[in-house]
């Protein structure tokens, strides 16, 4: 009998990590560390969604924001390229961040069809 923690990942799971690395040691265990840390938080979150459900009668919506609020999704590159543009025209930005607001203006403005 092992004293394994209920939310350890699997070998197999390790192991697939383990081959997404450039396969250095710093890399393999700088990656597998990451990997099993999402992994973790995730197993976390699904095991606080579930308790939500069971607490307040299987009621979804309460768990479906509870994920929301801690697994929020990234702006779209929309959303980005007017963030980008309030803060170029009226904010104050970095000279350093001058490059980042342009590819991310660039990078909509190319995702947009050619009419």
């Amino acid at each position: 009998m092992t004293n394994q923690h209920p939310i350890t990942p699997s070998s197999e799971l390790v192991e697939q990590w383990e081959a997404e690395t450039a396969h250095t040691t710093k890399d393999e265990i700088w990656h597998v560390a990451v990997q099993a840390t999402q992994w973790g938080a995730d197993q976390e979150l699904e095991a606080c969604c579930k308790w939500v459900r069971s607490m307040f009668g299987g009621h979804p919506t309460w768990s479906d924001e509870l994920r929301a609020a801690r697994r929020p999704k990234p702006p779209s590159l929309k959303e980005q390229a007017y963030d980008a543009l309030d803060t170029y025209i009226f904010g104050e930005p970095d000279p350093k961040d001058k490059e980042r607001t342009y590819n991310t203006i660039r990078r909509a403005l190319e995702a947009l069809p050619n009419d």
